[in-house]
């Protein structure tokens, strides 16, 4: 009897051994669980972070770039303010010079007077010059659509073909925009006399 009890009680003291460390066991592992748990939402939460910060940055350029454009657009619309009163003015300037040309072939005695006008051109041609408008030089210069108007075609033994060799009506920029287009004459090549004549003889034969 006393064998079968030492039995029995080393049983019970083995099943509380194999008991207490499966508690050990199960304790432990809530405690692995929830430390990587916190692992990754740690990662999870500095991917966030570095997700944020790119498109925060992101948004800072796109701003930067679009005050710049503001910027630029706002300096455009005060530079060329005056465009439609200077385009206006233009043919203000043309009456003088018209006028200046017609003095040089009538004999004009009231020197006085002529030179007061003169001051007057001066004036407001300083004055538009001031705000930026200058005008084209259109002979001697290959033509260009982007500068000049072509109003007739002339042959011509001074001028190389497609050059500017007669300016009708004066073209003017502002800043960097042309505002009135130069009215010009453009040279072409000259035919020759031969020419022709070659043409008429191989038509009679």
């Amino acid at each position: 009897m006393e064998i079968d009890n030492n039995m029995d009680e080393e049983n019970l003291d083995n099943q509380k051994k194999e008991k207490s460390s499966e508690q050990n066991i199960q304790n432990q592992l809530p405690e692995l669980t929830q430390t990587d748990m916190l692992s990754s939402k740690i990662v999870e939460l500095e991917n966030n972070v570095l997700q944020y910060k790119d498109q925060a940055l992101r948004k800072a350029a796109e701003f930067e770039n679009y005050k710049k454009r503001i910027e630029n657009e706002t300096a455009n619309i005060i530079r060329y303010a005056n465009e439609d009163l200077i385009e206006k003015m233009l043919p203000v300037l043309d009456d003088f010079e018209r006028f200046f040309l017609a003095l040089k072939e009538a004999n004009v005695e009231n020197e006085s007077f002529v030179k007061g006008i003169e001051l007057i051109y001066n004036k407001l041609k300083r004055t538009l010059e001031l705000q930026g408008v200058k005008p084209l030089n259109a002979v001697g210069q290959p033509f260009n659509p982007e500068f000049h108007d072509a109003l007739l075609q002339m042959p011509s033994e001074e001028y190389p073909d497609h050059t500017v060799m007669q300016e009708v009506e004066k073209g003017y920029m502002l800043h960097e925009r042309v505002i009135r287009h130069a009215k010009v004459v453009v040279s072409t090549k000259q035919q020759n006399d031969e020419e022709p004549l070659k043409n008429n003889l191989s038509e009679t034969d």
